[in-house]
């Protein structure tokens, strides 16, 4: 019976160990910022075709041009990039200079979408398979990359964009040359 009651206590012991450790974790602060791996590398090589018909497509090369700008990836089946929309607007009246990438859509389709949410983009190119976003370092829609006049990846914002992030946005454009 001792024996038992010594495992009894042990497993108590883990027990209350283990609830000690999951219950610090939780007093911790949530750290929210993901560092990009692409964050000051090249814009990989890339050339999509127009995504729409009234704006012309986008590659890395006009990326390179000596303006830095906004590179947004989005799509029309996407909740959260309907959210940004407005947010969009605000930087492109700011002065910002938006190219947009969409993600695995038809040309109607973004049509429609910009139609009915604005259309802040000098250029949209349709990365039909993931291809360019993936090579972004890129995992969901919306994202949102500040690309300096060279075509280096300086920032990178997951997630859409609210209007507390604007003023962060572009404070980065800035320091990318803008």
């Amino acid at each position: 019976m001792t024996r038992f009651r010594w495992f009894l206590w042990g497993v108590v012991a883990v027990a209350a160990g283990l609830f000690g450790l999951f219950a610090y974790q939780l007093t911790q602060p949530k750290d929210e910022f993901i560092e990009s791996a692409m964050i000051g590398q090249s814009i990989p090589a890339f050339a999509l075709r127009a995504a729409v018909p009234d704006r012309p497509g986008l590659s890395s090369e006009d990326l390179a041009d000596g303006k830095a700008k906004l590179v947004n990836i989005f799509a029309s089946w996407c909740i959260p990039c309907r959210a940004e929309a407005a947010q969009l607007e605000v930087l492109r009246e700011s002065g910002a200079e938006i190219v947009g990438i969409a993600i695995r859509d038809r040309p109607e389709d973004v049509s429609a979408f910009l139609q009915v949410y604005g259309n802040p983009f000098t250029r949209i190119g349709a990365d039909d398979i993931s291809e360019v976003q993936l090579s972004l370092g890129s995992s969901g829609v919306p994202e949102t990359f500040v690309v300096d006049g060279n075509g280096v990846i300086t920032y990178q914002h997951i997630g859409d964009i609210r209007p507390e992030h604007v003023r962060t946005i572009l404070y980065q454009l800035r320091e990318a040359g803008a």
